[in-house]
């Protein structure tokens, strides 16, 4: 079939360069996988558990579009015991994964002609979504700026500002970050919702990351903390990084009520809806999990201090604080081409990472490591890797 006779928007989607690396070392043997956004430990039996009951009672049904009401009074109670403010279940419509609530998201508020402002270094699949919705994604290097001892990653404003123009929609913000660790304080969220509200512009809000964080807080700072009814914000969110759940595809979309009759819709017309043993899985996780995200928490702070240190000593890597999320983002001295570089760690180390390649504007030269596994693997990964980087 010609490819002439298929929609410019797929056939232009890009590539991802994180697939690409974890196809060239899939299955090699003793390989240690720090590609991907998950860590090493399977669901918990009590999710499990939750699922394969529901399966035996029959919940294999359509079921409501939103969510299973019991789901979605639970996502509430979570979410507003964390944020400390009343959020209503109305809010919340249960969705197949982060990335089906980030496609929602996008469908409703950009179209073709339209642009949406996305940060970088940004996961590619903020760019894949909003061109496929048509949109121009439009990357903003974020700048890479002292802080006492150390560097971190910010947001330029006056480089957003400038980005936007009469075409502009959207804003795509990623806190806890993915890939670098960056993680938006109080007056970087308020500087882009006082934009926000000056340009009309909606806020995609990716905060899935937000238990990870390492300064002994609860969650990181929200636009939740600041924002009132009327604004323009919408929030991705899944079980996949808290509660082991990746392969589950299970998340949820948040956003004004007065949207609810629009996503209901949109989900009708892309998913029917999440499974309903998938969703009592949820419930599980919301109401029993505390005490596993807290474990997972504490993992990938072992983990964080590993590589960091450990990678640090080579002498040869550069990478900003990494306040929150599970990644090392990091640039090799002398390297150029990262792509070529994460193959030859397939080759020489064993280890796979994401090539910064995949990251947009800003990332060419690095690399990512996903440090989310038990701390006897990030101490061998981190052996190996310094091992090759030292030659």
């Amino acid at each position: 079939m010609p490819h002439s006779s298929l929609r410019h928007e797929a056939l232009e989607a890009p590539a991802s360069g994180i697939i690409e690396v974890f196809d060239y070392g899939r299955n090699r043997e003793g390989l240690i996988p720090l590609w991907v956004g998950e860590g090493d430990m399977a669901t918990p039996a009590f999710i499990a558990e939750a699922a394969t009951r529901a399966l035996a009672a029959g919940e294999t049904f359509y079921t409501y579009q939103s969510g299973l009401p019991e789901l979605r009074q639970a996502i509430s109670t979570y979410m507003s015991g964390l944020y400390g403010r009343t959020i209503p279940m109305e809010r919340f419509h249960v969705t197949i994964g982060g990335m089906h609530a980030i496609q929602l998201a996008l469908r409703m508020v950009v179209g073709t002609d339209n642009e949406v402002i996305i940060p970088t270094p940004a996961w590619p699949n903020f760019r894949g979504a909003a061109g496929l919705s048509g949109a121009r994604p439009v990357d903003v290097p974020m700048s890479f700026v002292p802080r006492g001892n150390d560097h971190v990653w910010a947001l330029d404003m006056d480089r957003i500002a400038d980005a936007i123009t009469p075409k502009t929609r959207a804003i795509v913000i990623n806190s806890p970050s993915n890939p670098t660790g960056w993680t938006a304080t109080m007056e970087e969220l308020q500087q882009v919702l006082d934009l926000s509200r000056k340009h009309g512009l909606w806020i995609i809000s990716d905060e899935i990351y937000g238990r990870f964080v390492y300064d002994g807080s609860k969650r990181a700072p929200s636009f939740h903390d600041i924002m009132n009814d009327r604004d323009r914000i919408m929030f991705a969110q899944t079980f996949s990084k808290n509660w082991a759940m990746t392969g589950w595809r299970i998340g949820w979309l948040e956003c004004p009520v007065a949207l609810g009759p629009t996503v209901e819709n949109l989900i009708q017309y892309s998913s029917s809806g999440v499974a309903a043993f998938l969703q009592r899985a949820g419930i599980a996780a919301l109401q029993q999990g505390e005490s596993f995200v807290e474990h997972q928490i504490a993992r990938a702070r072992e983990g964080r201090e590993i590589v960091s240190k450990g990678l640090a000593d080579t002498g040869r890597v550069t990478f900003g604080a990494i306040d929150g999320a599970f990644y090392l983002f990091f640039k090799v001295e002398g390297i150029e081409d990262t792509r070529k570089l994460a193959m030859q760690l397939v080759d020489e180390a064993n280890v796979g990472l994401a090539p910064g390649s995949a990251f947009g504007s800003g990332a060419e030269h690095y690399l990512r490591m996903c440090f989310a596994r038990k701390p006897e693997d990030m101490r061998e990964a981190t052996r190996r890797l310094a091992a090759v980087l030292s030659r």
